[in-house]
């Protein structure tokens, strides 16, 4: 698999790492004798009441079997069972068990319950010293307003760079001049460094396709951010991004991805 490939690869599983839509629960039906389920009876459960407390089981007209008598609340007693000594007198109220977990209200999360938690990274004490490097280098060239000194740091040949997931050919330069706002790259030059000095995530750590990415909400559960994430992730989205986001189930804006040899993998959005 070439590095472009591998590139390709990362930016895949990161647009799709957002949350599942649950499938919707069918109704319970009755069924009859035969099988099938009676008209005007599908998605109705039928439970007999109890005859009043103090009275005999009797046997319906239908061949069923009786139902047992009930005590004075009112609930039934299995034969050769003894009734409580008090009747629940209203809605019975249960509590999770000690077993249970309850998240960390606004905690960010991994996308989905079997993925361990990700380490959310800030700075750059972390990082390889060529992730670092780069990262240095991309701030500084960042904050000089000129896009023409990001090119550079661009790979070129058979593993290119990454700017765009539909002109993987078309100079980068050009790419990005043309997605930015301003017509000269500035605008993405300010993505690039906002993004750069959010948190970040270390993705398949010692694996083949080890990279390391900005910014974290690539990986986090957006609904569940805490209003100081919130406002990170505002600096480089708005509240109305957001929203669709948190809709869509997945960040989908820029995000930078460096391999653990200082290669410059991709700048891209996308969802």
């Amino acid at each position: 698999m070439t590095r472009f490939q591998r590139a390709l690869l990362a930016f895949t599983i990161l647009a799709g790492s957002g949350l599942a839509a649950l499938p919707a629960s069918a109704l319970s039906q009755i069924t009859g004798e035969d099988g099938n389920v009676p008209p005007g009876r599908e998605g109705i459960v039928a439970v007999p009441l109890p005859p009043v407390p103090g009275q005999p089981a009797t046997t319906p007209d239908d061949g069923q079997p009786p139902v047992p008598p009930a005590n004075e609340g009112g609930v039934p007693v299995a034969p050769n069972a003894t009734a409580p000594a008090e009747s629940p007198s209203g809605p019975i109220e249960t509590a999770p068990g000690d077993d249970a977990v309850v998240p960390d209200e606004g905690a960010a999360r991994a996308p989905t319950g079997d993925v361990p938690p990700i380490e959310i990274v800030y700075g750059d004490t972390d990082l390889p010293q060529p992730v670092r490097d780069l990262r240095a280098k991309l701030i500084e060239v960042a904050r000089t307003g000129d896009i023409e000194k990001l090119r550079p740091y661009f790979q070129t040949g058979a593993d290119p760079t990454v700017v765009s997931a539909t002109m993987p050919d078309q100079d980068p330069v050009t790419t990005l001049k043309e997605a930015s706002g301003d017509g000269e790259g500035v605008e993405l030059l300010a993505i690039l460094l906002e993004t750069l000095e959010a948190g970040h995530v270390r993705l398949d750590p010692g694996g083949d396709n080890e990279i390391y990415v900005w910014p974290y909400f690539t990986q986090v559960d957006l609904g569940a951010l805490s209003k100081p994430q919130l406002v990170q992730l505002f600096e480089l989205v708005t509240a109305g991004d957001y929203q669709r986001m948190v809709a869509n189930g997945s960040y989908d804006f820029y995000r930078v991805g460096i391999s653990p040899e200082g290669r410059f993998e991709f700048f891209v959005d996308g969802d």
